[in-house]
């Protein structure tokens, strides 16, 4: 097994919609929705047992296996075999990248959304969620198939994964509003990327 490492750095803004209801988080009697969402819209956040925001590991794997479907990079010798099914079962990231944020220090932002949460809804709701302008940080990737890590660009020797991260980073993204669900937000660029034992 390899580890990657990849410095991750935001050049969008990131937004999170972790699910919560009324009944993990009831209203207050005789609040209005309005008020409701006002007071508890910081529930949308991911935070770890510090404290601290953070963006679920899943979020890359999940962003990297999605530009491979897309891309449908062809392996060599390999016939019409593409890299997808080694995105989805070769690599893992277990740990999440830690945000220098909490809850109270978090901006939002205030929208007129479909009640039922599909575009194109017919009746809307005010919603207010989590937005997060400045966002990076180092991701663990755990390569248990190095197939990924077969050479894509022969001059500068970035591998598949370090190609297929960037490009997720650019039209795919993470987070609530990225570039998969219609959106720009969670979009980020790879600054470094490094590739050792163990």
């Amino acid at each position: 097994m390899k580890t990657a490492l990849a410095q991750i750095e935001g050049v969008s803004p990131y937004s999170q919609s972790k699910h919560y209801d009324k009944v993990a988080v009831p209203p207050l009697q005789g609040e209005s929705s309005r008020d409701y969402e006002a007071r508890t819209w910081r529930n949308r956040l991911h935070v770890n047992e510090d404290g601290q925001v953070f963006i679920p590991p899943m979020a890359f794997k999940n962003c990297a296996v999605e530009a491979a479907k897309y891309l449908q990079l062809q392996v060599p010798g390999k016939g019409k075999s593409t890299y997808t099914k080694f995105f989805e079962s070769g690599i893992l990231t277990t740990d999440p990248i830690v945000l220098p944020l909490k809850p109270a220090d978090c901006a939002s932002e205030c929208l007129f959304v479909p009640s039922d949460g599909k575009r194109g809804g017919g009746s809307r709701v005010e919603k207010v969620f989590p937005l997060i302008p400045h966002w990076g940080g180092q991701l663990k990737i755990l390569v248990f198939d190095e197939t990924v890590l077969n050479v894509w660009d022969t001059v500068s020797k970035k591998t598949v994964l370090q190609h297929v991260l960037e490009q997720a980073g650019m039209f795919i993204g993470v987070g609530r509003f990225r570039p998969k669900s219609n959106g720009f937000y969670g979009r980020y660029r790879v600054a470094k990327f490094t590739v050792s034992e163990g």
